[in-house]
């Protein structure tokens, strides 16, 4: 699609799992975007959809209104910024999706303000899937006069909620990632205690929905654990991460979260294991203290 002149030019600093789909919506919604990511190879499959591609993040930014950035975490995006910061313009807002510590969302925030360069931190929830969709819940800390700014891009990409001031975006996600982590560790253990019990696991998924029980998350991510489709989609260093961020979270806030902690642990327990699996791939963690169940019949899929 051919790129509309009148709208900003967008350098998105980071094509993965999650950027390319979410560089794509830009480029179909018509947004100019130059696309560096550190392997060239992946910003360069955005080519035939309109992108350019830049050599260097610096380069990337230089005649961007817009930077965003999608990063593996806080410390990456620190150093992406840096390397690029010479090339920002005046009126440069820079808009971090990455999943960071508030922490480090806040220092860039203020490191920035020095220069007057703009920033809102705007993780984001809802997968590869949620990516291509363009239906990612989108978490957004900053002034108001910055998100009034970024909106139209975010709602190509999905629906943005200003939160809070900068940093509160990062806050936001964690509440999002300590919610998911609790629930699939419950979805797994009740899809193996109805198998435990003599039920039919897949029946009772299904006799679920609809119910109390009903959620994004049985829907999905029960269907993964049935199938023992461990693909990645969210992948389990990801959500680690994130937890981990959660209890640094609460401590700063001078909170104890132990059922935050107990779910910690499960992830910690295979991520040596399954690093790039999907975040579904919890039941592996229960099935190994429960070593006489095993949900289902299906062979294991794991990213080699």
């Amino acid at each position: 699609m051919s790129a509309n002149a009148s709208l900003p030019k967008i350098a998105f600093l980071g094509i993965g799992l999650m950027g390319k789909p979410m560089a794509l919506r830009l480029l179909g919604a018509g947004y100019p975007l130059v696309a560096w990511n550190r392997t060239r190879s992946k910003a360069e499959e955005l080519i035939p959809q309109g992108a350019l591609v830049a050599a260097s993040a610096l380069e990337a930014v230089r005649a961007a209104q817009i930077v965003i950035t999608m990063l593996e975490a806080g410390p990456v995006v620190a150093q992406v910024i840096d390397a690029a910061r010479t090339g920002f313009s005046a009126d440069t807002l820079v808009i971090d999706m990455s999943s960071t510590r508030q922490s480090e969302a806040r220092a860039l925030h203020a490191e920035l303000r020095q220069q007057r360069i703009g920033f809102i931190d705007a993780p984001v929830s809802g997968g590869v899937l949620g990516a291509e969709a363009g239906s990612l819940a989108i978490m957004v800390g900053g002034s108001a006069v910055d998100f009034a700014r970024a909106e139209p891009i975010l709602r190509s990409m999905g629906r943005p909620t200003l939160v809070g001031p900068a940093g509160c975006g990062q806050i936001a996600k964690l509440c999002n990632q300590l919610i998911v982590g609790g629930t699939l560790n419950i979805i797994a253990e009740a899809l193996l205690l109805a198998q435990a019990g003599g039920a039919d696991p897949t029946a009772v998924r299904s006799a679920l929905r609809g119910g109390f029980a009903e959620s994004r998350l049985l829907e999905v991510h029960g269907e993964r654990m049935l199938a023992r489709n461990f693909l990645p989609g969210g992948q389990v260093k990801s959500q680690s991460k994130d937890l981990d961020n959660v209890l640094l979270a609460a401590a700063d806030a001078g909170l104890v979260l132990p059922l935050a902690e107990h779910v910690t642990q499960q992830y910690h327990s295979i991520l040596a294991a399954v690093p790039h699996a999907d975040q579904s791939a919890i039941l592996l963690a229960l099935e190994a203290i429960n070593p006489s169940l095993r949900l289902g019949t299906a062979a294991d899929r794991l990213p080699e």
